[in-house]
């Protein structure tokens, strides 16, 4: 758990480089470009990954996987686009800020329901308050913008 912890917080501070980044590539290319290249990559890379050390008999079975699962793409694609566009006028800080806030509360109205393939966890008192804090500390970021 602890590696799983460290691995996830080492990507979070890289998901944090990565509307700048794109929004500059955007800013030399145009914003469709960036998005475009940025999204090429990762298809690059996952899929170098892949048939390198993946089982490229496990895509058979895609056919069937229920449509909502295949809508992860979908939502790679909307973040890159729309962060790069945002952390112009937002700056890096608060546009992470957001992004963070709104996934926290996803996900825990997710895990309280327990959908999408997850464990059911309850929306404690304590965790109402835990995301209480990330939401004051959006407010905290945004007070200069």
């Amino acid at each position: 758990m602890v590696a799983a912890a460290a691995a996830t917080l080492a990507l979070g501070a890289v998901v944090a480089l990565q509307p700048p980044v794109n929004s500059e590539l955007g800013r030399r290319t145009s914003d469709l470009g960036a998005a475009f290249i940025s999204v090429a990559v990762t298809f690059l890379l996952v899929g170098a990954i892949f048939v390198i050390f993946g089982d490229l008999s496990s895509l058979s079975r895609v056919r069937d996987v229920p449509l909502i699962y295949l809508t992860g793409g979908l939502y790679g694609a909307l973040f890159v686009g729309v962060s790069l566009v945002t952390v112009r006028s937002l700056g890096a800080g608060l546009t992470i800020a957001l992004l963070i806030a709104a996934q926290l509360v996803v996900a825990a109205l997710l895990d309280h329901f327990g959908v999408l393939g997850l464990e059911q966890i309850e929306l404690s008192p304590l965790r109402v308050v835990g995301m209480a804090a990330l939401l004051a500390g959006v407010v905290l970021m945004s007070v200069d913008v």
